[in-house]
């Protein structure tokens, strides 16, 4: 079959440079996507599919009908596996799957909804709490002198619709949050999440399929003897201060269960399609709260690819499964 890798790179196949630009902490050709896309590449050629990496620009849909015009009943002729972060504006994970979207071309992973809501924290903690899910406690603010109210101190300050950690800041005392507000206004052009410190271990729960999605293992953040026990930008993607990954997690089969029924219930909640990542701090109690809910990056050392090869998938089967869940959702069938 045709697969279209679908990525954001070079962030200049744009027609004007306006509104919000994506936020890159290294210079371009160090953003830590690139060797993903070169592996994901590889494990769908492996699979014996014809592939073609696109930038997902204003030239995407012209290069996509190139590639895979359609057959005479006007079926699609292939499919997009979507890596996309866009580029620049508001909610730009919503941007590929919606360009595609209209233009009737398939595609892994979540639609624009599923996207919009997974990436704007505040929604998702309202739609999880909605069915039930517990979620630390939280405010959205603009200045940072605004209440706090019932907020206890420490509280994590991350931007409403960043990912990968980007402008995440903890915060132990109030005289520091209006400082730590207003840098993500001006670094992000947005609100602040505001959130209460969850102190204790934190699990990632990775997911596969559609309707009844399988559970892998869960990984546990090992932080070790760290005084700061987040996820940062830093620990996710410089090796030197990356955290270890322990899989499966030793949690008791009681914890695990509900674990695992929490992060189905968030899947569905947030409109998720094909795979998703839901992170979760168990406190000192062992009461958990979910902080997020995600489209998770495929990095070979990242959470949800060391949950999938613990469960028994090697790389090219993974990524194969996961197109092969897509075609299944898009036609009724696996790929042929």
């Amino acid at each position: 079959m045709r697969v279209a890798i679908v990525t954001n790179s070079d962030f200049s196949g744009v027609i004007n440079r306006f509104g919000q630009s994506y936020p890159q902490p290294q210079p371009p050709q160090h953003w830590p996507h690139s060797y993903t896309v070169q592996d994901v590449v590889a494990a769908l050629q492996e699979g014996g599919h014809e592939t073609l990496l696109c930038e997902g620009d204003k030239g995407l849909l012209a290069r996509l009908e190139r590639f895979m015009p359609p057959d005479p009943q006007g079926r699609p002729s292939g499919m997009v596996f979507n890596l996309a972060e866009g580029i620049q504006g508001e909610h730009r994970f919503t941007h590929v799957p919606a360009m595609l979207e209209m233009a009737g071309v398939p595609y892994t992973g979540s639609g624009p909804l599923g996207h919009g809501l997974t990436q704007d924290k505040v929604m998702t903690k309202t739609l999880i709490r909605d069915v039930g899910v517990p979620t630390p406690n939280f405010r959205v603010m603009r200045r940072g002198n605004e209440s706090t109210g019932d907020l206890r101190f420490p509280v994590v300050v991350k931007p409403r619709c960043e990912d990968s950690s980007l402008g995440l800041q903890l915060v132990h005392e109030p005289a520091n949050l209006k400082q730590a507000v207003e840098l993500i206004a001006t670094q992000y052009a947005q609100y602040a999440l505001v959130e209460e410190y969850i102190e204790g271990r934190e699990i990632c729960v990775a997911l596969l399929g559609n309707g009844e999605p399988e559970v892998f293992p869960l990984v546990e953040q090992d932080f070790g003897d760290r005084e700061t026990r987040l996820r940062t930008w830093e620990t996710k993607f410089v090796a030197a201060a990356a955290v270890p990954n322990i899989c499966p997690a030793q949690i008791e089969s009681g914890l695990a269960t509900v674990l695992r029924e929490i992060s189905v219930a968030c899947f569905h909640a947030c409109q998720c399609r094909d795979y998703a990542r839901v992170d979760v701090r168990i406190d000192r109690s062992g009461q958990p709260f979910v902080l997020e809910t995600n489209s998770p990056g495929l990095g070979m050392h990242s959470s949800y690819v060391t949950a999938a090869t613990t469960a028994g998938y090697s790389f090219t089967s993974l990524i194969n499964r996961i197109l092969n869940i897509a075609h299944t959702r898009c036609f009724g069938i696996g790929v042929a």
